[in-house]
């Protein structure tokens, strides 16, 4: 018996398929590191009002199936988590994991979102968000990425910098996702 099977009652596991069970607790732990980017045991046990050890044991397990690493820091004590992020080696069926992972994770923040929102403090109430279609190529499409890419780069290092952040700055979800639409039944059509 595991300090795992003490801390879960029964009716609250499932089986993932890759030797690692669903739990509430790591349900929670990824959907915060969805939420924030980063964090350490003692950030994830004030925020979820559990125990430092506790936390710490599932964040440790969730790394050992790869679902999350450790983040980089400078030194100290402390380890900051994050979700995994698939390197350039990764095949091709890991990295549909994770986006897969990564996508769900972002509709339940914004379902979550959209419920709670009315809590949230007067001027974080609003949300930003536009869609467009544009006609493109492939290449066309990563460079629209990369654009993206590059107007984030000045904000992300807040992650890692904590005293970089400004007063009123909180942690806000990015979502951009650039993909082809396809023609609607089974036909080839020319979308032209």
């Amino acid at each position: 018996m595991t300090e795992d099977d003490l801390n879960t009652p029964r009716d609250q596991t499932r089986d993932t398929g890759d030797g690692l069970r669903e739990h509430e607790v790591r349900t929670a732990l990824l959907d915060l590191l969805a939420e924030v980017g980063t964090v350490t045991a003692t950030e994830a046990a004030s925020r979820l009002g559990h125990s430092s050890g506790l936390c710490s044991f599932h964040l440790r397990q969730l790394a050992r199936h790869g679902h999350i690493e450790e983040a980089p820091h400078r030194g100290g004590r402390a380890r900051p988590w994050r979700l995994r992020q698939p390197g350039p080696a990764a095949d091709a069926s890991t990295g549909e994991r994770f986006g897969d992972l990564a996508r769900g994770l972002e509709d339940e923040s914004w379902q979550r979102w959209l419920t709670q929102r009315d809590r949230a403090p007067a001027e974080w109430r609003d949300d930003e968000a536009f869609s467009a279609v544009a006609y493109l190529t492939p290449e066309e499409m990563s460079r629209v990425a990369e654009t993206i890419r590059r107007a984030l780069a000045p904000y992300q290092d807040r992650e890692q910098r904590p005293l970089a952040r400004p007063d009123s700055a909180r942690p806000v979800a990015l979502i951009t996702r650039l993909f082809p639409l396809l023609p609607h039944g089974t036909d080839d059509a020319d979308q032209s």
